[in-house]
């Protein structure tokens, strides 16, 4: 979301025809690359960071970043048909134990509503890729609910999961490769 530098601000979620959106996101129209690297690269600069034991600049957010697409043609009997495509970019925040960030007062906060709503997006692929579930917990997180319509459906979805070699995250490294596991089978 594309706000002032420092500035909270509680995500509203709404339903519509088209899906769930965010209210008052920020929304542009671009006609060049150029144009959607700029925007793009001003979200990132209002991501919100913070230092922990582990990380100087450590994602104390989610970042989600839409990309719709929509072309236009007219068929032989002149009506228009309209297509669109939609690409999320997200980077989300790390699963963090409190024992190693050192985090305390509003980065324990942050690191309990990461963790949360990692848990649920774990939840989430678990339901999507058991034959036998016939409820898929979407609403359980802001998170997942903005996602769901790239995570089920007539959709393709890439992770790419970020491990470090060190063996002192040798935990985090096997839960990491363990929730792409999951995801994969979506």
């Amino acid at each position: 979301m594309l706000n002032k530098k420092g500035v909270s601000q509680r995500l509203e979620l709404h339903d519509k025809d088209t899906g769930v959106y965010v209210k008052d996101l920020s929304t542009f129209v671009v006609k060049s690359p150029d144009d959607m690297m700029k925007i793009f690269q001003e979200g990132n600069l209002n991501r919100h960071v913070g230092k922990t034991n582990m990380n100087e600049h450590s994602s104390r957010s989610h970042s989600v970043f839409t990309i719709t697409i929509e072309s236009s043609e007219v068929n032989e009997l002149g009506e228009v048909k309209v297509k669109v495509g939609k690409l999320n970019i997200v980077d989300l925040a790390g699963s963090e134990r409190q024992s190693k960030t050192g985090a305390t007062g509003d980065r324990l906060k942050e690191a309990s509503k990461i963790n949360l709503s990692l848990s649920t997006l774990c939840h989430v692929i678990s339901s999507l890729t058991d034959p036998k579930c016939t409820y898929i917990p979407y609403r359980d997180s802001k998170l997942t609910r903005i996602l769901q319509d790239s995570l089920g459906g007539n959709t393709k979805t890439v992770m790419i999961s970020n491990i470090g070699p060190a063996d002192y995250n040798v935990d985090e490294t096997m839960s990491t490769l363990r929730y792409a596991s999951r995801a994969k089978h979506i």
